[in-house]
């Protein structure tokens, strides 16, 4: 048995208080300390981005809100939360998804412009990325336009499947882009199951969440169920908690950074330890370190004539 509908939106504005509240809050205010101390491009477009995420967020959780007391409250004897919910032709239902398409959208085109930048400004990627947008965000605002009328399209709901297909095609592709560009340079280093941690932190934190998210709002969808308004109402802060997340992960350089781009710290380390032994373990020890070194300068150089940056800061990620 399915989870009745006014059952399921008391469910949803419950989780998406909390994701917002508990989460999303507090990593927009992590972001924005961090965009402060930034210059150029990452205060003058980052921090618009987010800002508008969090307040088209906040929005939608103000609609839902809304639209809760007068399901529960306020028409609860005339209408009733059923009939109420059911009626997604409703001025408050409408502008809810027409919120839920435009945060979308504009999370996407963030992530992108990452993929874009990260694979040294690719035409194909920006051209093929654009023309997936400008699909799935016609589909989205055609679902909000007929559900405004008064009897909704016949390809309603087919739209509804392509929006949400998309979306979760740009997520999944984008976040094995990124993860390929940062493993490339690196499947060539000698250090077993370390050198694939950075890749897999850099699935998890970029696109895991929003993807798993987005792909059990489909599958409710072509189930049937009511549990579609839950998710649809908890991506709503989970779209910006990713943005967030992409820009901690590579201001922390989580996976972002070769082993060869950190020479000062153990160069040091290790130079002192040399300078403490004997002539024959000096020896052994530099032979030992010089392969290494000239091994990951191969393939940092390797990675320079592709045209690649092999380290990524948070100013390359999101350079203009």
């Amino acid at each position: 048995m399915g989870i009745p509908l006014d059952e399921a939106a008391l469910v949803a504005l419950f989780l998406q208080i909390l994701f917002y509240a508990g989460v999303f809050f507090t990593l927009y205010w992590l972001t924005l300390f961090i965009l402060l101390k930034k210059t150029g491009i990452l205060r003058q477009l980052l921090i618009p981005v987010g800002t508008l995420l969090l307040l088209i967020a906040t929005a939608h959780l103000i609609v839902d809100f809304v639209r809760a007391l007068e399901a529960f409250v306020f028409k609860v004897n005339t209408l009733g939360a059923d009939a109420y919910y059911s009626n997604l032709g409703s001025p408050l239902a409408l502008a809810s998804l027409a919120l839920y398409v435009t945060q979308t959208a504009i999370a996407d085109g963030v992530v992108v412009w990452r993929c874009y930048v990260l694979h040294n400004r690719s035409l194909i990627i920006a051209i093929l990325g654009c023309i997936v947008m400008l699909t799935y965000g016609t589909s989205g605002y055609y679902v909000v336009w007929s559900f405004s009328r008064i009897h909704p399209l016949r390809n309603t709901y087919t739209s509804i499947i392509i929006f949400y297909t998309l979306t979760m095609l740009i997520s999944v592709t984008c976040t094995i882009l990124i993860a390929w560009r940062i493993y490339r340079p690196r499947r060539f280093i000698p250090e077993g199951l370390a050198a694939f941690l950075p890749v897999f932190i850099v699935v998890i934190e970029s696109g895991a969440l929003y993807t798993t998210s987005v792909f059990a709002l489909l599958i409710a969808t072509l189930v049937g169920s009511n549990a579609q308004y839950i998710m649809l109402a908890i991506i709503s802060p989970i779209v910006g908690i990713t943005f967030c997340l992409i820009i901690l992960q590579v201001h922390f350089h989580v996976g972002g950074s070769l082993p060869s781009e950190q020479p000062s710290r153990p160069r040091g380390v290790i130079a002192g330890l040399l300078r403490e032994r004997g002539v024959r373990s000096t020896n052994f020890n530099n032979r030992t370190i010089t392969v290494h070194i000239t091994e990951e300068t191969e393939i940092a150089q390797s990675d320079m004539m592709h045209g690649k940056n092999s380290r990524l800061d948070l100013e390359d990620v999101f350079q203009v």
